[in-house]
């Protein structure tokens, strides 16, 4: 799904017919600027919960509320032309009941404009997935390791054992079935990842799980160097732009402190009126 001169915003059902064909390429977003930049090479953006850990610096995501949420997804959404965006619905908004999941998911397809949400769980989030596509809201699925359950399961690899690898299959299969569009498989065992990407008929996304994926996600900051010192195993650093950042500051610091910033050409140098000479 090359960018094209003509552009056209890829909805939910360009993301799912995706499946088996060139693989769909997706990064987070949570600000205008990034948005911006990654509208041009993705496929579909998605404004996840993550940013309290990135933007915010929680240590984990369970501290994102919904109105973080939609005031980041309209950022994101007024910022971009092409890709599919998807917000995260963020822990505690959406697992009390379906009837809670479709309130807040409403809130924030009317209030930022995106064109599906995301949530975490398996079998026992079918029902509320199901719920919210019987009423029009598009759901993108997650798996494997979920971040909001961290308290719980810690950040550990996925499927290693046969009654985890049982239970994301079922996951899987459960989340399908409900009706989601697709579903992110995270921090998975690869094989198991490859075997799920088989057997699915929805686009899987992978982030740490497999290259047989029908996709990939990863959080913008981490493939450029702007999170901070840890980066998960699965993340590849295409850039080190928090050193040019850090150089950057360093050097503004230098220059103000020099006093060779500002310049005369970043100023407005107009000739100060002379003061009326009294009669």
């Amino acid at each position: 799904m090359a960018y094209q001169d003509t552009v056209r915003r890829l909805t939910v059902r360009d993301i799912a017919r995706a499946k088996g064909g060139e693989p769909i390429v997706s990064l987070t977003a949570y600000t205008a600027p990034v948005a911006r930049v990654v509208d041009e090479a993705c496929d579909f953006i998605l404004v996840g919960d993550s940013l309290g850990m990135v933007l915010y610096g929680m240590d984990s995501t369970v501290g994102v509320t919904v109105d973080m949420m939609i005031a980041h997804g309209r950022a994101v959404v007024r910022a971009t032309r092409r890709a599919c965006i998807v917000v995260d619905l963020p822990f505690g908004s959406y697992e009390q009941s379906p009837a809670q999941a479709f309130s807040t998911a409403a809130r924030i397809v009317a209030e930022t404009g995106c064109a599906a949400v995301k949530l975490e769980g398996g079998e026992e989030m079918a029902e509320t997935i199901d719920f919210l596509t019987a009423r029009g809201v598009p759901v993108l699925g997650h798996i494997g390791l979920m971040p909001q359950s961290v308290n719980a399961s810690g950040f550990q690899v996925q499927g290693r054992t046969e009654e985890s690898a049982r239970r994301i299959l079922a996951d899987a299969r459960a989340v399908e079935a409900a009706g989601a569009f697709g579903i992110v498989i995270e921090n998975t065992v690869e094989l198991l990842s490859r075997m799920l990407t088989q057997e699915l008929a929805v686009p899987t996304i992978g982030i740490g799980a497999s290259p047989a994926c029908d996709g990939q996600i990863l959080v913008t900051e981490d493939i450029v160097g702007l999170a901070g010192a840890f980066s998960p195993r699965f993340v590849k650093r295409y850039a080190e732009l928090g050193d040019g950042l850090a150089g950057a500051v360093q050097d503004y610091a230098a220059d103000v402190r020099a006093r060779r910033f500002p310049g005369p050409e970043h100023t407005a140098n107009l000739s100060v009126p002379k003061a009326k000479s009294e009669a």
